[in-house]
């Protein structure tokens, strides 16, 4: 697992991708990191948690951050980045 992590949401659904990929309930992920599963929720929604609560989080999941420096993103990231976008221009019209 790989992500490239530039804004809280993406950082929400790595954590939630990991967390399902693993097999994880966010009650025994709550549990073992002593947060609640509302914290979870929100670090998953990309919603501002405290960095102990990540910390917590990802300890109890098995995980680590890893920092590097960041680069131009690529023209994949920018097409999935504002996908969304295009679906609402289209929506609209």
């Amino acid at each position: 697992m790989k992500d490239i992590i530039r804004l809280p949401q993406d950082l929400g659904k790595a954590v939630k991708n990991a967390r399902k990929e693993l097999g994880l309930k966010t009650t025994d992920i709550a549990k073992h990191c002593g947060r609640s599963r509302d914290v979870l929720h929100r670090l998953e929604r990309g919603d501002d948690v405290t960095v102990s609560s990540l910390m917590a989080i990802l300890a109890a999941m098995g995980l680590v951050l890893r920092i590097e420096r960041a680069g131009l993103p690529t023209l994949q990231e920018m097409t999935e980045r504002f996908a969304d976008l295009d679906e609402d221009e289209d929506a609209a019209a």
